[in-house]
C-alpha cells in the first residue's frame, strides 16, 4: 500500500475508512468490533432455535429431547461427568441437567458410578445404548452437516470457533442456575 493510499491520521476532516478499504487482518477497535460482533449474534441465535427445534422435531424417531441429547453427547466427547460439571460445561442450571440425567437413566442410556474424588456425587457415564443413541444421532447430524459445503476452508472454521469462544469468555460471569 502506497503512503498516499494510507488514512491520514492528522486531518480531523477524514472520515474513518469504511469497511472495504480496511484490512481485514488487522484488529479491530472496540467501537467497530461491537456491531460486527452483533451480526454474529444475530445468525447464531436464529441457527441456534433451529437446530433446536430440528433435534425436537426428530425425537419421535431417536426418543432423545434436546436436552437428553445434549447430556450424551457431552458425555461422548468427555467421558463420566458429575451433573455439576455437566452444568457448568453446559452453561446450564443442576437442576435442569439433573432431570436430562434422571430421563436418560430412565431409559437406559446413562448409569452413576461411584466418584473417587467425592462420594456424594456420583459420575454419570454413557452405556451401551447411551453410546449407540449418540452415535447414531452424530452420524445422522454429520450427513446434514456435510450439505453445507461451499468455499469453507479449515481457516474458516478455526476463526468461528475462535471468535465464539471469545464471545463466551465475556459471558463466563453470568449464573445459569
Amino acid at each position: 500500500m502506497t503512503d498516499d493510499c494510507k488514512p491520514d491520521d492528522s486531518n480531523p476532516d477524514r472520515a474513518k475508512p469504511d469497511r472495504a478499504e480496511r484490512d481485514e487482518n488487522e484488529p479491530l477497535s472496540p467501537d467497530d468490533l461491537a456491531p460486527r460482533l452483533y451480526e454474529v449474534f444475530a445468525v447464531l441465535g436464529p441457527l441456534y432455535r433451529r437446530v433446536s427445534r430440528k433435534v425436537e422435531l426428530n425425537e419421535p424417531i431417536e426418543g432423545l429431547s434436546i436436552g437428553v441429547r445434549a447430556v450424551l453427547d457431552l458425555l461422548r466427547a468427555q467421558g463420566p461427568l458429575t451433573v455439576p460439571q455437566m452444568g457448568r460445561a453446559q452453561a446450564l442450571s443442576r437442576q435442569f441437567v439433573q432431570r436430562m440425567v434422571n430421563e436418560a437413566a430412565a431409559h437406559g442410556l446413562v448409569e452413576a458410578i461411584a466418584n473417587p474424588a467425592h462420594q456424594r456425587s456420583s459420575l454419570i457415564r454413557l452405556t451401551d445404548d447411551g453410546r449407540s443413541a449418540i452415535d447414531a444421532v452424530i452420524t445422522r447430524e454429520s450427513a446434514l452437516l456435510k450439505r453445507v459445503g461451499g468455499d469453507l476452508t479449515e481457516a474458516d472454521v478455526q476463526t468461528c470457533v475462535r471468535v465464539l469462544a471469545r464471545m463466551l469468555e465475556v459471558f463466563e460471569d453470568v449464573d445459569v442456575n
